[in-house]
């Protein structure tokens, strides 16, 4: 039962920061909701870490006034949001607080009316939005608990329950809305973050035990797996370690699986072996993470190995304190015309965007996108009249775009969505075309690059009526599943079959860090013959997660 008849700033401090703790503790879960099956879903990444920064941001000070904490909310979120979830995310919070300006304490309807200008928000800021998505479970929560509150305008109890109700409702019919989710098997998964940040606010209103809280989201997907990050509690260890473990050695058996468990066990604890011998995923909190990757190695082969620290995301979490806001001013070196950002995965990549003269390469892309203060930071350092922004990744258009808008320069957002799309655009520059010619060029030049990528599936799926087995080789055109195998050299070859036309003239292939330059010129040696009229290339791209990245102009 809720007694509270309004919320101040110390209280919505609270309930923010009890979101912020269920959102990361299950943020894994909510990245397993990614619509395609490949290794790189990051919504609840992205919006777990924009929420720590808004709540550094309101820990910066103590705010007694519900305006003045919801503002700093914003302001956090804004700096911090990352990817396409996050940034939606800041503008929900920046509707908010625009709906609380001059408000000392909020009252049932208050919050209800500030709720749908957050959903308002963020549909303008979205150029072309969708339904079925975190906006609809966003408008639709806001608009139910405006009808709830306008009938019980002091009854903070009935308009928790609502929003709840409604939000689970209308995140279970996201599948219906948009087809690529039901082809998925899962609900959006933007939409689950969303709730998992009102259900830490209702956790707080009711008096509950966060650490006890425990979302239903059995029905999300067969996929998901939650893991508990709890960072309200003293932390028994410090990192908490995820890998796979396949290509067990011949004499292995499941006593040696039983082995690694208990020795697992004697490092750490939240000790997690799924699986057998033809394949397992591994979870320990630790706080010797080599130690239990050499365990590891003992057995067989590892891969996909991910370390979080949770040290690090407790204190976010606790404390914070206050940073500059919008644009640092830029250093003190003569002012130039031009200047140059681009956002860069792998070290074969960076080097070709510094080749090209680009002023800032921000290291980020897919699974850990950068914010959108990373983005300002990055623009500080280069004294220039007009900047261009190469995001090189669909999911950091949107934060470029908000720190071009934050930015008191005249800042172009040259919308590229790979690092293929990047380099060409970065090569049509031309110092002496004015920006709009440049801004011109470059964007063609983006939008004539064809991609192919390979990389693996990471649960079974259905797509397009190919049926995909966790540990495929899983080949992409522009984005889109189009073959599924167990080559990596002949999905590759199949999925560029769809990709180059007869006009096309260059095929250029950047391998990954997990592939070896032997294999990358193979497979260019074998592209060299079946596209005789075109000429190919490869070089060392270092991206992670995919095998290879192909471009064709």
């Amino acid at each position: 039962m809720i007694r509270f008849k309004t919320i101040d700033g110390l209280l919505l401090r609270d309930m923010a920061v009890a979101g912020t703790t269920l959102l990361e503790r299950n943020r894994e879960a909510v990245d397993a909701l990614n619509v395609f099956p490949v290794p790189d879903g990051d919504t609840g990444t992205n919006m777990s870490l924009t929420m720590q920064s808004a709540i550094r941001e309101i820990n910066s000070k103590e705010y007694l006034r519900a305006d003045e904490a919801a503002s700093a909310l914003s302001k956090g979120a804004l700096k911090g949001a990352r990817g396409n979830s996050g940034v939606i995310t800041s503008q929900l919070f920046r509707g908010f607080a625009k709906a609380l300006k001059g408000i000392e304490k909020i009252t049932p309807l208050q919050f209800a009316q500030a709720l749908g200008k957050g959903a308002e928000v963020a549909y303008k800021a979205v150029m072309k939005p969708k339904e079925g998505t975190i906006l609809t479970v966003a408008r639709v929560v806001a608009e139910d608990a405006l009808k709830q509150a306008q009938k019980d305008p002091d009854d903070y109890d009935a308009l928790i329950g609502v929003i709840l109700k409604s939000g689970e409702a209308i995140l279970k019919k996201t599948p219906e809305m948009l087809p690529a989710l039901k082809q998925a098997g899962v609900v959006d998964s933007g939409g689950r973050g969303l709730m998992l940040i009102y259900q830490g606010y209702a956790a707080v209103l009711r008096g509950e035990d966060i650490s006890l809280a425990q979302p239903d989201m059995a029905e999300d997907s067969s996929a998901g797996t939650d893991d508990w990050h709890d960072l309200s509690r003293d932390l028994t260890h410090t990192y908490c370690v995820n890998f796979d473990l396949f290509s067990f050695r011949d004499d292995c058996d499941e006593h040696d699986l039983d082995s690694f468990r208990r020795r697992l066990n004697r490092i750490g604890d939240c000790v997690q072996v799924q699986g057998d011998l033809s394949g397992a995923t591994v979870h320990v909190h630790t706080d010797n993470p080599g130690s239990a990757l050499e365990y590891g190695v003992e057995l067989g082969e590892v891969r996909n190995i991910r370390i979080d620290n949770l040290a690090e995301m407790k204190r976010a979490l606790e404390s914070g304190s206050a940073s500059s806001s919008g644009e640092p001013e830029p250093d003190a070196a003569p002012e130039k015309e031009y200047g140059m950002v681009a956002i860069s995965v792998g070290e074969g990549f960076t080097g070709f965007f510094r080749d090209l003269n680009v002023d800032e390469v921000v290291e980020g892309g897919q699974t850990m996108n950068p914010s959108v203060d990373d983005i300002l930071h990055a623009m500080s350092r280069i004294n220039a009249e007009h900047i261009f922004i190469l995001p090189n990744n669909g999911n950091i258009i949107f934060a470029a775009n908000q720190a071009a808008k934050m930015s008191k320069r005249d800042v172009k957002v040259v919308p590229t969505k790979n690092v293929a799309m990047g380099i060409a655009a970065a090569i049509a520059f031309q110092g002496d075309q004015n920006v709009e010619e440049n801004l011109a060029r470059m964007t063609e030049a983006a939008e004539h690059v064809k991609t192919a990528t390979v990389t693996y599936a990471i649960r079974d799926s259905e797509y397009n009526g190919i049926t995909i087995r966790e540990g495929d080789i899983i080949g992409l055109h522009n984005g889109q599943i189009e073959f599924s195998g167990h080559s990596v050299e002949e999905v590759a070859l199949e999925t560029m079959k769809n990709v180059v036309t007869e006009e096309d003239e260059l095929i250029t292939v950047y391998y990954g860090a997990d592939v070896s330059e032997a294999d990358a010129e193979a497979l260019a040696a074998r592209l060299s013959e079946e596209y005789e009229d075109c000429d190919v290339e490869y070089h060392s791209g270092g991206q992670p997660l995919y095998y290879y990245l192909i471009s064709v102009e």
